[in-house]
């Protein structure tokens, strides 16, 4: 299974995931999930050097 072939089961997974908080622990329960879903998806994306934060962290400028 090739990477992009990956993303829309992932997908799939979290809206999964998602649904399942709705039901079971209702809105907040659904919004923790979301929360920790998106902060997951920006770290995972910093460690394989996809995503720049250093402009976010306020780290020194090189000029």
């Amino acid at each position: 299974m090739g990477e992009n072939r990956l993303w829309p089961a992932v997908g799939l997974l979290f809206g999964t995931a998602l649904g399942f908080a709705v039901v079971v622990g209702g809105l907040l329960a659904f919004l923790v999930v979301l929360v920790l879903g998106v902060l997951g998806f920006l770290v995972g994306r910093a460690m394989a050097g996809d995503l720049d934060m250093s402009g976010m962290l306020g780290g020194r400028r090189r000029t």
